[in-house]
């Protein structure tokens, strides 16, 4: 395919296509956001607002103008493939690193398993995952960030930005995000607004005055108005032996609660217990909790000590999911009466109206239940407890609820609080990273204020260019499976029946809410500048109020954190969070936008129906392998020597990822043909920027890529190798290897 490059202004100049196009007016915004090597990595998030922030959402001259030199700088620091493509490609995506310091990669054994069985995703099972950045890859010093923290850096900036006054909901998503980050002002404020919200709510013996407020009552509290489910969780969705009939309709479903207390399960006795070697540290939290909270030191031991008791005896009739499922435990349905007679000690119709208000629910409504014995065990514990100890004593069931809801609160409370939990985690030796503290902002103002940030990224987001490199992609992929070698004939009809039922989409919210609407939606939310635990407490009313609408909605509602398509009926769904800079840009060269989000979009693809392919064609295995053998080819030439074989996941990852690269570039030939003035960078062919866009990709990050035995880019070596397409600079193998090589 023959190329004529177009010849662009220095540093970085884009040329316009020869058909006008919305949004293609714009300067872009550099390929990916990264500081200059002599520049701290903490520095990013500074470089990041000179490049991405305003220029995005209005007409800026000043900003565009700074775009030119990023983007420039960006492509001229960044490892060029076709320059030293042997050294560039060899080290690995997993943990192994290669730099020029130890010569080599480190290479593990073998990966037994892939995800790509785990199917059952339980409904309750919430999509809002933590996503951990990647570690530096050594041979490039600077960071690559997973697509989940690319889109949290996004909507930081959105947040951050003061371009223009906005919609008061809007001003109150900012005003809540930036409360969040005011530490100081939270700090001062210590124990005190918990203190104040466990007086309104009638007291606690602990904290020396407690009127005795009856159960149901508080417990109705804690589930409306504080998202909180001491003794029982509450979700909405479908009952999956419903959706094989095609009815959508969602049911209220009640699990077992996230437990305070760390339990085992005993495979023995078929029981949950607490873990007694984390008894003594879980013990010195709950002191500390109650230290923190103005408890006389000498009564806190008879508190702590009732709440392990019932902790412990709550915990018994708990069970994993694996359990559960084998004994089909899992969305049984009765009547809200029937669940009544099981489990007494609930109000449960009052507790549900409650929470569900103000949609009519009676007692002949069904419910799903996901654990019915421990809801009948936790009925007849709360039902003992209250009649032993409640109306003598200091309430232990009234502090275990008093305690939950300390736990939900505590991200709004002062690091005295956090860092106790923290603690007790490094005990328990499951500590997890903590996430920075933009990050954790963020994501709470999306758990309050969802329908707002859903709003400004729609508004960001180029639907039309999105929707166009869906279809191209999608085109594209059913192609590449007719090219395939099937076991028979009805193997391919089977697969591509099931392909070609499929409607590839952008997921959006249907009706997306105006500064209006959603102004009077917000109208009764008081943010205050300084207050972050009444902003918090608001948000989670908010978010109550959101996952109760459920019960009614028929659509899928767009979740503004998802970064992979995913399968809803007949409909493949692309989030709008996927479309974003530095991976996606309408005002990008066609071929930076399919060398990144092309080969991004055409790998998801891949990995939702690689069982259907994987289980009737051969092609999977023998293209691995295939790739495999390139590799060896290669690092054994550079001296770099150690073979060890590939596991099935893995020949699977080098198919996914080789046939994704494919499937774009393929794509991207075709949108050539309907755009042949497509623009282009410092002078290099069509299909150089395409190849060296996706190099920059790197090792995504997503469940898969633990499984990927190479550096993605050792792909373009693989592709090129006999291909008239490539540059003629990419020189890797010697004519006599290159002779020797198949095509893959």
């Amino acid at each position: 395919m023959s190329e004529t490059p177009i010849e662009l202004e220095p540093q970085l100049s884009v040329q316009p296509s020869s058909q006008p196009e919305s949004g293609r007016g714009l300067q872009p915004p550099p390929l990916f956001q990264l500081p200059l090597p002599t520049q701290d990595p903490s520095d990013t998030h500074q470089q990041t607002q000179l490049q991405l922030g305003p220029q995005l959402s209005e007409s800026n001259p000043e900003h565009q103008q700074q775009a030119k030199p990023w983007a420039s700088a960006r492509l001229s620091i960044s490892a060029d493939p076709f320059t030293q493509p042997c050294d560039y490609f060899l080290f690995t995506c997993g943990s192994d690193i290669l730099s020029p310091d130890n010569g080599g990669r480190q290479r593990g054994q073998g990966i037994p398993g892939h995800p790509q069985n785990q199917k059952e995703k339980a409904v309750w099972t919430e999509r809002r995952g933590r996503s951990k950045e990647r570690e530096d890859r050594g041979l490039r010093k600077e960071k690559i960030s997973d697509r989940k923290t690319v889109l949290l850096q996004y909507l930081r900036e959105i947040l951050e930005s003061n371009n223009r006054p906005g919609s008061t909901a809007v001003q109150k998503a900012k005003g809540f995000y930036h409360s969040c980050l005011d530490t100081k002002s939270i700090e001062t404020a210590g124990a005190e607004p918990f203190l104040a919200l466990i007086q309104k709510l009638g007291g606690w013996a602990v904290a020396g005055q407690w009127n005795r407020t009856d159960f149901n009552s508080t417990l109705r509290l804690l589930m409306r108005d504080y998202a909180t489910f001491p003794f029982f969780n509450l979700y909405v969705g479908k009952d999956p032996n419903e959706i094989a009939r095609g009815t959508t309709r969602r049911y209220i479903q009640i699990d077992q609660p996230d437990l305070l207390i760390p339990i085992e399960w005993n495979s023995k006795t078929l029981k949950s217990q607490a873990k007694t070697r984390t008894l003594r540290p879980f013990l010195a939290s709950c002191e500390r909790y109650l230290a923190l909270l103005g408890a006389p030191p000498g009564s806190s031991m008879i508190h702590v000590g009732t709440f392990i008791s019932l902790s412990s005896e709550l915990a018994v009739a708990a069970a994993p999911l694996h359990f559960r499922l084998s004994k089909g435990q899992l969305h049984q349905r009765m009547t809200i009466r029937e669940l009544q007679k099981q489990a007494p000690a609930i109000d449960w119709l009052g507790c549900l109206q409650a929470v569900f208000h103000p949609l009519p629910l009676t007692e002949d409504d069904h419910v799903l239940l996901h654990n019915s014995p421990y809801i009948v065990q936790m009925s007849r514990t709360i039902g003992k407890w209250l009649n032993k100890h409640e109306p003598r004593s200091s309430g232990p069931v009234h502090t275990y609820m008093v305690l939950s809801l300390l736990h939900t609160l505590m991200p709004a409370l002062d690091s005295r609080f956090s860092e106790t939990a923290k603690n007790l985690s490094m005990a328990l030796g499951d500590a997890e990273e903590v996430a920075d503290r933009w990050k954790h902002c963020v994501l709470e103002t999306e758990r309050g204020f969802d329908l707002v940030l859903t709003h400004l990224l729609s508004k960001r987001t180029a639907h039309r260019e999105a929707e166009e490199i869906i279809q191209n992609i999608f085109t594209s992929f059913k192609s590449k499976l007719h090219e395939l070698k099937w076991t028979d004939q009805k193997s391919l009809q089977s697969v591509m029946k099931k392909v070609q039922s499929l409607i590839p989409r952008l997921w959006t919210t249907k009706e997306t809410s105006s500064e209006a609407e959603l102004d009077l939606l917000f109208s009764k939310v008081t943010v205050g500048t300084n207050s972050f635990f009444s902003n918090y407490v608001q948000s989670l009313s908010l978010w109550q109020k959101r996952r109760s609408q459920l019960l009614t909605e028929k659509a899928e509602e767009a979740d503004i954190l998802s970064v992979t398509p995913f399968l809803l009926g007949d409909e493949l769904l692309f989030p709008m969070g996927m479309f974003i800079p530095p991976l996606f840009h309408p005002t990008y060269p066609r071929a930076m936008n399919y060398g990144v989000m092309g080969f991004l979009i055409a790998k998801d693809i891949l990995h939702l129906i690689l069982p259907d392919v994987y289980s009737q064609s051969e092609m999977v295995h023998a293209v691995g392998e295939c790739v495999w053998a390139h590799y060896l080819t290669v690092t054994e030439k550079a001296g770099r020597g150690g073979v060890f074989s590939l596991s099935a996941a893995q020949q699977q990852e080098l198919w996914v990822q080789y046939s994704a690269l494919q499937i774009a570039l393929q794509a991207y030939h075709q949108s050539l043909k309907n755009h042949p003035n497509d623009t282009s960078i410092s002078g290099l062919s069509h299909t150089r920027l395409f190849l060296t866009s996706f190099s920059q990709v790197n090792c995504d990050s997503d469940p898969y890529s633990k499984f990927m035995p190479l550096e993605p880019s050792f792909l373009i070596t693989v592709i090129c190798a006999k291909s008239d397409q490539c540059p003629t600079s990419l020189q890797c193998l010697n004519k006599t290897q290159q002779h020797a090589l198949q095509t893959c």
